[in-house]
């Protein structure tokens, strides 16, 4: 499905950009602890646009599939709580949004479920 294709590469553009923000523009002015935290949310970031992406794939591939597309909205979903909690936290040090992060990370696992069914029954 192009929706989801276009969602993905918007993702991993803001992935790739969020990581130059944070390695050139945030290097000495947070402390180590969410600089850290800042890289993993454009790590998981990024490995959720690429599964978008391939959802996308699929989706073009095989008959419109309500799995796939609800993994596809949970990875977006997943990317959004986890991801965005997490640049959040790094940049205000508010630690409840620590909170929503957990969220977000089983939207992910939701998704790769949905994802592995998706691919039990249809591959």
């Amino acid at each position: 499905m192009k929706a989801f294709i276009i969602i993905g590469a918007i993702n991993a553009f803001l992935s790739v950009a969020l990581g130059a923000f944070g390695a050139h523009g945030l290097e000495g002015r947070l402390p180590q602890k969410y600089m850290d935290t800042w890289h993993t949310a454009v790590q998981y970031q990024m490995f959720h646009a690429l599964g978008i992406i391939a959802i996308g794939i699929l989706a073009g591939n095989y008959a419109s599939s309500q799995l796939l597309s609800w993994s596809g909205w949970l990875m977006l979903i997943g990317i959004i709580l986890f991801s965005g909690s997490l640049y959040v936290l790094s940049l205000t040090k508010i630690s409840v949004l620590g909170a929503i992060t957990p969220i977000g990370g089983l939207g992910f696992l939701a998704a790769w479920i949905l994802l592995i069914v998706f691919a039990a029954k249809a591959l």
